[in-house]
């Protein structure tokens, strides 16, 4: 295996306070050594089971401890699973991203979860699930049934995460994250921007999570979507250069994972979501709703990726040096012939 870098809070933080065209620039100088810049990984995000939640996570809706005016429910069936996931694929989705309102899973639920899992990856996706923390055993189980990825975000570093959740602990994210990297199943973590943090907060985030025994392939990357009822329903806009910074500083610091553009692209123009496209964002949810929050319209993200030439990865299509098939795609040949550091797809 090859070195990578142990970042320190300093190194990071010079990073992202570097001048913003210089930052970007090495940004994108480091996503084309490991990423066709102009494909974008598309997953789809469904609700599997809604509110009622015990944890005080002060930004989210479906925690049962908020009046946000959201009914919990229960877990869904299989079948419904299997039929948004067949119709988020035929719309051009590769992975579908399956989250529960729990602290963890119980065992009554997980034979329905493993069904869910077979199903949609009988469909030819990449599978993921959020269902709070897990243990090794049921980590392993996941893995068994075919689980490609399981998101469990840090959220907010360190020092400023007992300002946002009390009921488990940052010691508690990382042991679940630690739990699904031993069982062999991708790691998919990120965090919120808009929980009342600093830039320094920021990027220690990003300096946990690029520090960790290996990186995240997947980063989600937030903007808080303040929810009427929850004690951050005021909270201030996130500033949209900080916002591409940290896009940025994640790429540099984390090369080869995918990072994710999630949650908060509704209150974002198209050319805030181009800008950060440019800092090393190569993933999006697709679909109108993400769990309980808003997106944009498939329309709208397909007529963005027009404009900007962008179109969407294959499943399984990750990093350069994967075996992929060659797209074929003429727009990219030509990038390549003008830039060489643009990946081969083989």
């Amino acid at each position: 295996m090859t070195s990578r870098k142990v970042w320190s809070a300093e190194e990071a933080k010079a990073l992202f306070d570097l001048p913003f065209m210089d930052l970007l620039f090495q940004a994108q100088t480091v996503h084309r050594r490991h990423f066709d810049p102009n494909r974008v990984q598309m997953s789809r995000l469904l609700s599997i089971k809604t509110g009622g939640c015990p944890e005080d996570c002060t930004y989210c809706s479906q925690s049962a401890r908020y009046d946000s005016g959201l009914s919990a429910s229960k877990l869904i069936e299989v079948e419904r699973v299997i039929s948004e996931a067949r119709r988020a694929r035929d719309a051009g989705a590769t992975r579908y991203c399956m989250g529960a309102a729990w602290r963890s899973p119980k065992e009554r639920d997980m034979a329905q979860i493993v069904a869910m899992i077979e199903g949609v990856k009988a469909l030819g996706m990449e599978t993921c699930m959020t269902l709070g923390m897990l243990d090794g055993d049921q980590a392993k189980r996941l893995k068994v049934a075919g689980l490609d990825y399981y998101n469990h975000n840090i959220d907010t570093s360190e020092a400023h995460y007992s300002n946002v959740i009390t009921t488990r602990t940052f010691a508690d994210r990382l042991e679940t994250l630690q739990n699904v990297r031993d069982s062999g199943i991708k790691v998919c973590s990120g965090g919120i921007l808009g929980l009342g943090e600093g830039n320094q907060d920021r990027v220690d985030m990003l300096v946990t999570l690029a520090n960790l025994p290996e990186a995240p392939e997947s980063v989600p990357i937030n903007m808080l979507i303040p929810v009427a009822g929850t004690p951050l329903e005021d909270a201030p806009p996130v500033d949209p250069i900080d916002f591409v910074r940290t896009i940025a500083t994640a790429r540099i610091m984390m090369p080869q994972s995918h990072v994710r553009l999630s949650a908060g692209r509704t209150g974002m123009s198209d050319e805030m979501q181009a800008m950060c496209f440019f800092a090393g964002a190569n993933s999006i949810f697709v679909g109108d709703t993400l769990l309980t929050k808003d997106n944009p319209a498939e329309d709208q993200d397909m007529l963005l990726f027009t404009r900007l030439g962008l179109s969407p990865m294959q499943a399984h299509e990750h990093f350069a040096g994967d075996p992929v098939a060659d797209t074929g795609d003429a727009r990219r040949q030509a990038a390549r012939a003008a830039d060489p550091a643009i990946p081969v797809l083989r």
